[in-house]
């Protein structure tokens, strides 16, 4: 396990492509001619900043058989850059394998890689392929997620958290998602995300799990929710000495622990204790009570006061009870939309819900077609047995 060290708060930002356009705008001021960065280039033709726009950009863009006028919309500001690598960010992609068009829709949707410096994308390109097998994966990832692959900052602290999560045991399948989806995790400094993986790893020994099991529940944990590495040591302390404090024991603790995917620890004390005081007044039970129903249906600990109660009023008024709900807390998890949806497609089998059990409201919406799929079988069903042999009258 790793030693915990000081904690360090260091925020990482990447710039969008219009906070670029302010900055640069900002150092190289223009005084003959205002433009807003957003609007650069509305739409394209002969008037349309001809005379600012870089015509080497604009020609080597046309030769990939990309849309000028999408980039206009979109990051107008890059064809004014002096400085532009569009040639040589066209070969990279070439290289792996990238035929014109898949080019062109690269360019068009992320236009900021043609100022990306080509030995910055190149070391770009080693980083992800520490993960992907083939350069035929990494160009299907890079045509899916241009940003996330022409955002070419921080590259060494990446490589290093790349490499930790591979020796922490992560499948690179798992990584790359990671890459792709939630890349301000490698932003973060590679010590940090070290020390919430300690932290982590010692809160689930000290609530009760077993040393054999830590690392597969950690790593479980880590692939439903890798942003709990940017969570906070002491955000992770005040949170287990408040639901310790409210009488939970350590085993309940670690069930909502691994049920709500780690987003406990992106709750604050006083929206949890308001959410357990609505919840107690609402379903008038004892604190035993109210800690088995939290650990049942975590949503009561998760969502505020406010979102609860507007749930509960939508149910009561399609006739169903407190006590029902009760009985049921898990379909407090849907919104009001989902529940009337599902509601009135039982009600189209006869199905009364106010009379019944809501567990036929609950779960995905795969869960729930599959289930209501079943029912519509069942109520279809001949009523004589098919299989039995027939009387018939000669």
């Amino acid at each position: 396990m790793w030693k915990l060290a000081r904690a360090h708060s260091m925020s990482w930002r990447l710039l969008t492509g219009y906070q670029l356009c302010r900055l640069r705008l900002f150092r190289k001021p223009q005084p003959a001619l205002k433009i807003r960065p957003s609007s650069v280039c509305v739409t394209y033709g002969t008037d349309c900043q001809s005379n600012k726009e870089n015509k080497r950009t604009v020609e080597t863009l046309r030769a990939c058989s990309v849309d000028i006028g999408k980039i206009c919309r979109l990051k107008g500001w890059v064809l004014l850059e002096e400085e532009t690598y569009a040639e040589e960010i066209a070969n990279i992609l070439k290289e792996l394998g990238a035929n014109q068009t898949v080019i062109a829709s690269i360019l068009e949707r992320c236009p900021e890689a043609i100022v990306c410096s080509p030995a910055a994308v190149n070391t770009k390109r080693k980083l992800w392929q520490m993960v992907c097998k083939t350069k035929t994966e990494l160009i299907q990832l890079i045509e899916q997620f241009p940003e996330s692959f022409f955002a070419v900052k921080d590259q060494e602290n990446q490589k290093l958290n790349v490499q930790f999560f591979q020796e922490l045991g992560l499948k690179n399948v798992v990584i790359t998602r990671f890459l792709t989806t939630a890349s301000s995790i490698f932003h973060n400094p590679v010590e940090n995300n070290k020390q919430m993986i300690g932290v982590l790893l010692e809160s689930y020994l000290n609530l009760g799990g077993s040393e054999a099991n830590a690392k597969v529940w950690l790593l479980k944990l880590l692939s439903q929710n890798p942003f709990i590495v940017l969570s906070s040591p002491t955000a992770v302390g005040e949170v287990l000495k408040f639901l310790q404090g409210q009488g939970f024991t350590d085993s309940e603790v670690l069930q909502l622990l691994s049920k709500l995917k780690g987003f406990l620890f992106q709750l604050q004390p006083g929206s949890i204790q308001n959410s357990i005081s609505f919840t107690k007044t609402t379903f008038e039970c004892t604190d035993h009570d109210l800690r088995q129903l939290v650990v049942k249906c975590p949503a009561l600990l998760y969502y505020p006061a406010p979102v609860l109660e507007e749930r509960i009023q939508a149910l009561l008024k399609e006739g169903i009870s407190v006590a029902q709900i009760r009985a049921s807390p898990m379909v407090l998890e849907l919104t009001p939309q989902i529940i009337q949806y599902r509601i009135r497609k039982l009600n189209s089998l006869g199905y009364g819900i106010k009379d019944g059990h809501l567990a036929s409201l609950n779960g995905t919406k795969k869960e729930f077609e599959a289930n209501f799929s079943k029912m519509q079988a069942k109520q279809g069903r001949p009523l004589f047995n098919p299989v039995a042999s027939l009387k018939v009258e000669e």
